[in-house]
């Protein structure tokens, strides 16, 4: 799937979605299956060393456990997020994540607001408390924040049941044609719809 040069790398096994824009990446798996990531990228014409930077939606093992693989990007997540993964907290991070020791990396600390690669940082805690998704206007790259078909993210592993909700709410103002979640199918042209069922579910 592309939309607006917004390559879809579907999560295997364990590992959440990635997406592709241009030399940024957004989450890199768990790590455990390298070579199916790094596949994906060069089908696109993308070499590993052309990636330039790494955006971690959420701190969580799934989401930052292929850091390591890519030596010479910059690693960007929200800074309360940073916070577990310079620590190496194994109970922030879900589960280690840190046998590679790159995976604790961070270069910079985003807050709500920030810009980078052409989208703009809201911070949605609630599975996490540095949860952070990106919009550029039409897509909205939701983390595990919101799935399709009115899924929510976990709040039990580091996360807050009233944050969460606060966080989605946030979310329904926003016209989202394409939703991109860090699991499961993505949604094209009806995005808001399913972000506003999600909120439903509370």
């Amino acid at each position: 799937m592309s939309s607006n040069n917004i390559l879809f790398i579907p999560g295997y096994s364990m590992d959440c979605n990635c997406y592709l824009i241009d030399d940024m990446l957004v989450d890199t798996g768990t790590g455990f299956n390298g070579e199916y990531l790094i596949s994906q990228i060069e089908k696109y014409g993308v070499k590993k060393e052309d990636i330039s930077l790494i955006v971690n939606t959420h701190c969580h093992f799934d989401h930052i456990g292929g850091n390591y693989l890519f030596e010479d990007a910059e690693i960007a997540v929200h800074e309360l997020d940073a916070i577990s993964m310079k620590n190496k907290d194994d109970l922030g991070t879900s589960m280690n994540a840190f046998e590679n020791q790159n995976n604790s990396r961070v270069d910079i600390e985003l807050k709500d607001g920030d810009e980078v690669g052409g989208f703009k940082v809201i911070h949605t805690p609630g599975h996490t408390r540095g949860g952070i998704c990106l919009w550029d206007g039409v897509n909205l790259i939701s983390g595990d924040t919101v799935f399709s078909n009115g899924g929510v993210g976990r709040f039990d592993i580091g996360g807050d049941l009233n944050d969460l909700r606060e966080s989605v709410f946030k979310l329904t103002k926003l016209d989202v044609v394409n939703l991109l979640p860090g699991h499961g199918p993505i949604v094209e042209g009806n995005g808001k719809d399913h972000i506003k069922l999600s909120y439903r579910q509370f």
